[in-house]
């Protein structure tokens, strides 16, 4: 009942919104943009608090969740439509982008707040209205930017939240599907969940953007820079504890470089690696977050072991509680072990080793999702093979980190539907409407 509430107080909401000059709407976008930076210290430690990941990787998660309502401020004087040469001479054709409606945003846990930001942002600038369910593990960041909304003069029935319990998620997430004054679906998370919400959607064939599960491949030819490659592997796997949906989960190392790169990965692992409290300044990996996440690592870590993996590092849970995990690499992984057949979503490594580059191309490409994929390699021509042949949406060459407000984030077979940030992602909230003026 609260949801359909709040999706009715989006409806009503919408017409006023939507009308407003571009202009307005930026300036308020703006404003929520200043103060989520004026209050980052605070918001950052909603997110420790509410999923445990470190601090600092919490502050940057901030600046980076901020940086979306400041680029589609500026995107939303910037929806240009089109005067197109008719074929006739009395008439003129005309396009014009409008906002769709009402926009259901479900957004999970692992980035609480910039999940939002990347959506609502887009959503607000075009004219929409939203209903945001977070998730349930983190529903604190999503209404502590509805305050900051508030205070930035979003008006009432712009920006709406719904937390509920894990019990209640697919009753909810029903409801938003299913509305009738809900235009569009926004959803985050695991294909699974994905699917279920396309065939909600599709009784009222409502407009869908889907960003789901990963399975990204790191591979590293024998021309690569093997330093680089090192610290690259270790910013992609181990950020969020290996939490998110570009990490990496698959490396692929050429036998040429093969066994340099899992002793440098290794000593960089137990080096610069800490599992601890996500208050603590030297923590780099805070707490999975559940029980069933860790199962889950386990349960991989054993599938391998069972065939033929050794553990290098790591590869059992951490002093510090049931929830914490030592950051583990494996090697003499094969394709036929789970942690290269579905996403871990945890800390833990599993290194292939293979020959040519066909055969590297063909294991990244054999997945049925494609979200990220990385590669390291200095030989020029190899690269535009390589970036051109990987079949996902997003590709780091030479470079682990690739998430930028100014780029467009998603990925193609079952990893989703549509893009995200950059300039491509407020057509996600626009229709198209064909004008045609006749009688000249």
């Amino acid at each position: 009942a609260e949801a359909r509430a709040a999706v009715r107080a989006a409806h009503e909401a919408g017409a006023a919104w939507g009308r407003l000059p571009a202009k307005e709407r930026s300036v308020r976008l703006r404003r929520w943009y200043e103060l989520m930076v004026e209050n980052k210290e605070e918001l950052a430690r909603i997110i420790t608090a509410e999923n445990g990941k470190p601090l600092k990787e919490a502050q940057g998660e901030i600046m980076y969740s901020a940086s979306f309502l400041e680029w589609f401020a500026e995107e939303a004087r910037r929806i240009y439509g089109d005067v197109i040469p008719a074929s006739a001479k009395d008439r003129r054709v005309l396009v014009l982008k409008q906002p769709v409606g009402v926009a259901a945003i479900i957004t999970p846990w692992n980035f609480p707040s910039a999940m939002i930001t990347r959506k609502v942002g887009a959503a607000l600038a075009a004219g929409c209205t939203v209903v945001v369910k977070p998730a349930e593990d983190t529903p604190l960041s999503a209404l502590a930017l509805g305050e900051l909304a508030n205070q930035a003069g979003i008006p009432a029935g712009v920006y709406n939240v719904v937390p509920c319990s894990r019990q209640q998620t697919a009753a909810v997430g029903e409801v938003l599907c299913t509305d009738p004054l809900v235009s569009k679906i926004s959803f985050t998370g695991s294909t699974a969940t994905g699917k279920i919400l396309l065939k909600h959607a599709a009784g009222t064939v409502k407009r869908v953007s889907m960003e789901l599960g990963g399975h990204a491949p790191f591979i590293v030819f024998d021309s690569a820079n093997v330093d680089r490659a090192v610290a690259g592997a270790l910013a992609s796997k181990y950020r969020n504890s290996g939490q998110t949906c570009v990490c990496t989960n698959r490396f692929l190392v050429q036998k040429g470089i093969h066994d340099e790169f899992v002793e440098k990965f290794a000593k960089a692992i137990e080096k610069e690696l800490h599992v601890g409290n996500g208050f603590d300044a030297k923590t780099t990996q805070g707490p999975l977050i559940n029980e069933k996440a860790v199962e889950k690592v386990e349960k991989h870590i054993k599938d391998a072991v069972s065939q033929g993996a050794s553990i290098v590092t790591g590869g059992k849970r951490h002093s510090l509680g049931k929830n914490f995990f030592e950051p583990t690499l494996l090697s003499n992984v094969t394709t036929k072990m789970l942690c290269t057949q579905e996403e871990t979503f945890g800390p833990l490594a599993p290194v292939i080793k293979f020959d040519s580059e066909a055969e590297a191309v063909a294991i990244a490409n054999a997945a049925n999702v494609g979200l990220a994929g990385y590669f390291y390699s200095q030989d020029p021509a190899q690269i535009w093979r390589v970036a051109e042949q990987l079949e996902v949406g997003m590709v780091g060459v030479n470079e682990g980190i690739i998430s930028s407000v100014e780029c467009p984030f998603g990925g193609v077979k079952e990893s989703g539907l549509g893009r995200e940030g950059s300039k491509y992602g407020i057509d996600e909230y626009l229709e198209i409407k064909y004008v045609c003026l006749g009688g000249l």
